[in-house]
């Protein structure tokens, strides 16, 4: 299910559960093979949009949607044709 709100709503919620202030990324058009990050991700599409591709299953994410991605777990990504740029906020994992 996926979750939509606006950037202040979206920030207040990643200080409520205590997440670290988010940054702006921004990807030009194109794709990111298989990978993994050692850090939660949680984050809002601004522009554009980002398809996440998890165990053969892909979601595409527009602006003002918003997703959350566990450490380590394997995906792709690919970004529209006009890109993506979205905030993030990157929680490293815990060993």
């Amino acid at each position: 299910m996926k979750v939509t709100m606006d950037q202040e709503i979206f920030k207040l919620a990643l200080l409520e559960k205590g997440l670290p202030e988010p940054i702006l990324i921004e990807r030009k058009a194109g794709q990111m093979g298989e990978h993994s990050h050692p850090f939660e991700a949680n984050a809002l599409i601004l522009d554009g949009n980002i398809t996440l591709t998890i165990d053969g299953f892909s979601t595409q994410y527009n602006p003002g949607d918003v997703f959350h991605l566990l450490p380590h777990i394997k995906h792709s990504e690919s970004y529209g044709p006009q890109g993506v740029q979205y905030l993030v906020s990157r929680k490293e994992a815990k060993n």
